[in-house]
């Protein structure tokens, strides 16, 4: 457990089959191992069927115990987990545009997001010196000449030797086979450049000023088989000027994207994400 102010803290993320008497379950569980509650959030998604519940623990108990104490009080296939608030270890992978790698370098340098940065792969150099100068290793790795298969297997080897809690798409310019999705389900984060599902693919600036957009957004998701498709963690929008290009929106669309990007981080590295189907239920 991780004191805080002399008290221990840990956070219980409960999933399950809804029914009947959940809440009292694990309330009453989290009593009897002499934990107690300062916070708790919950939410069934009806159409599933499915209760989530994220609660926030102080006491002194053996975490792993009580984690198997409140799986068993649960409908069989229970998920539980309880553990001590951490920085999420990530690998943050790349092509060319800095704004929303640069963007989580600052957030990282300053202890501005609950995360620790292990690494930095990209399919282009451009980018090695900016990693560099926070003194994180850069791993270039060519997508020139070699088939797909064999540029993720060596991406995956070096992803997989950091071990990362999650893997971050920052502006990552390629579309990855299910085989490589595969290795990180619920593990892999995107920044989509529109507010999804509209105007999903290439150039969707140019797709947004060709309709005459009001607003544009940014949408984070895991990843998922599917092109821009996986369930939704965040989205934003900001107002479009009406004499704007679609430059001009691209650039306004950068700042939207890298707050996005690094609050969905926040929200996961938090436990506060859980996945239901293909959406996600944020507590």
């Amino acid at each position: 457990m991780r004191y805080i102010g002399g008290v221990s803290r840990a956070v219980l993320r409960t999933q399950c089959p809804d029914a009947p008497g959940l809440i009292a379950t694990v309330t009453g569980a989290c009593m009897r191992a002499g934990f107690n509650i300062v916070s708790n959030a919950e939410h069934v998604d009806r159409e599933r069927g499915e209760f989530c519940m994220r609660t926030v623990l102080e006491g002194d108990g053996d975490i792993r115990s009580f984690e198997t104490l409140v799986r068993g009080a649960l409908p069989s296939g229970a998920a539980v987990t309880c553990a001590v608030p951490r920085p999420l270890r990530i690998v943050i992978m790349v092509t060319r545009e800095a704004h929303c790698l640069g963007d989580l370098l600052v957030r990282w340098f300053e202890g501005a997001v609950p995360v620790d940065i292990t690494g930095v792969v990209g399919n282009h150099d451009d980018l090695r010196d900016l990693v560099e100068r926070f003194d994180l290793p850069f791993h270039h790795v060519s997508h020139e000449g070699v088939s797909r298969r064999e540029h993720e297997r060596e991406v995956a080897k070096i992803v997989d030797g950091y071990a990362p809690d999650l893997v971050v798409l920052a502006k990552y310019m390629r579309v990855l086979s299910p085989e490589f999705v595969a290795r990180y389900p619920e593990r892999m984060l995107n920044i989509h450049h529109s507010f999804l599902p509209a105007f999903v693919g290439a150039r969707p600036y140019a797709q947004a000023f060709a309709r005459g957009v009001k607003i544009i957004g940014a949408t984070a998701h895991f990843v998922t088989d599917d092109l821009d498709e996986g369930p939704i963690v965040t989205q934003d929008v900001i107002p479009v000027g009406q004499d704007w290009s679609a430059k001009e929106m691209a650039l306004g669309g950068r700042d939207v994207e890298k707050i996005v990007l690094a609050r969905a981080i926040g929200l996961v590295a938090q436990g506060r994400v859980f996945v239901t189907g293909n959406r996600t239920v944020v507590l």
